[in-house]
């Protein structure tokens, strides 16, 4: 149970309190036969406040359940989904009432319990007595608050492996470098401290370009940094060839381009530009020597698509999922001895999703593989490209 969720369930009971009080009075008001026009005065008043708070509590993310002589007496709407009669549920419910039984002798408690789905969901259960505001306990009131921990639980999860992964990635070329370093200093023949020196240097480079990678995926992750401006398609593409040009012509592979005419997009460039040059690298790493990699640029609708395949092993059917997961390799011994990161397609998503655009994948084994970047156009844009606007109006002058 987080903190938050622990004083915004200790600040409801003060509340619920009031709600628990006010039923109770009228019962005994009921009982007494009491009519008198004072004390009907003060039940409207009461329900009033009742109905106030239970609005509030009704807009509370947090299950919250009142139990009186361990009966449920008031539960909130994020309560309620689980009064469906699914097993779940019962399991659920199950542990509620253990929950409350245990809190009616003991004081406070909590619990935690896993509930398999679909969807898969972890809940984060506390119970404790109602006390009125002088600390006293407030007759055999139990208040039970409900929290969904699941996506804090992933995130947590996904935290850990990424801090695992990068622990990983960064320790292999610095412990690589570390067993260079000590065999170059007893090393006296000139042939082998060469070599040495070289793979010295390349396990340098390798570690520069992963840090270099992390940072940008840091920033482009953080999406609070985009510098949006009227990108010129074919501008960014031909910089992402300048990038990868030297990579592709050590391998002799050829990169055709087919661009259309005027393709405009609002977006930040250097993160346009970073997403086309990792694509671009990818298509080169992955594909045999003097093979050809295709990039085709085109509007479609309000989006302008660029495209990027290969001819190489393709992706296994099974790797397609995961493929643009932060340090996912398809080939792992293959990736290292192209100097992959790893981190490329995670950026290339990102992108997308910081320009409200999607990344695809198509690919067969042996034939080879196809991403497209799909960004789509701010209203202005798309008018410029389609020749109207979104309500089908004709635009003059459209290039």
């Amino acid at each position: 149970m987080t903190l938050v969720a622990l004083v915004v369930g200790l600040a409801l009971g003060v509340g619920l309190t009031v709600v628990f009080l006010g039923r109770r009075e009228r019962r005994e008001r009921a009982d007494d036969g009491s009519t008198s026009s004072k004390s009907r005065d003060r039940g409207r008043l009461n329900r009033t406040e009742e109905e106030r708070l239970v609005r509030s509590l009704n807009a509370v993310p947090i299950g919250i359940v009142v139990f009186e002589n361990e009966q449920a007496v008031f539960a909130n709407r994020f309560a309620r989904q689980f009064d469906s009669g699914r097993h779940t549920d019962a399991l659920v419910g199950q542990a509620i009432e253990e929950l409350v039984h245990r809190a009616t002798s003991q004081g406070a408690t909590e619990d935690e319990i896993d509930l398999y789905g679909p969807p898969p969901r972890h809940l984060s259960l506390r119970a404790l007595p109602l006390e009125q505001g002088d600390g006293t306990p407030l007759g055999e009131g139990i208040l039970v608050v409900i929290e969904d921990t699941s996506e804090r639980n992933l995130v947590e999860a996904l935290r850990r492996d990424f801090v695992a992964n990068v622990s990983h990635e960064l320790k292999t070329p610095v412990g690589a470098m570390g067993v260079l370093a000590e065999t170059l200093i007893d090393e006296h023949d000139p042939s082998v401290i060469e070599r040495l020196s070289q793979r010295l240097h390349h396990e340098a480079i390798r570690l520069g370009t992963t840090i270099d990678d992390l940072l940008t995926l840091s920033t482009i992750e953080a999406g609070d940094t985009l510098e949006l401006d009227r990108v010129d398609v074919a501008g960014v593409i031909e910089r992402s060839l300048d990038h990868v040009m030297a990579a592709a012509e050590l391998r002799q592979i050829e990169i055709s381009t087919e661009i259309d005419d005027g393709l405009i997009v609002e977006g930040d460039r250097r993160q346009l530009e970073s997403a086309i040059s990792n694509l671009l690298d990818n298509a080169i790493k992955y594909s045999d020597e003097g093979a050809e990699v295709e990039l085709v640029a085109t509007a479609v609708g309000h989006n302008v698509e660029v495209s990027v395949t290969d001819s190489g092993d393709g992706i296994p059917e099974r790797d397609l999922e995961r493929i643009f997961e932060r340090f996912y390799r398809v080939d792992q011994a293959r990736s290292r001895n192209t100097g992959g990161t790893g981190l490329g397609l995670s950026i290339v998503r990102h992108v997308a999703i910081n320009h409200g655009g999607t990344v695809t994948v198509r690919s067969r084994e042996g034939v080879g593989t196809s991403f497209t970047l799909r960004i789509a156009t701010s209203p202005s844009v798309a008018a410029e490209l389609t020749g109207k606007r979104p309500n089908g109006e004709e635009v003059a002058n459209v290039r």
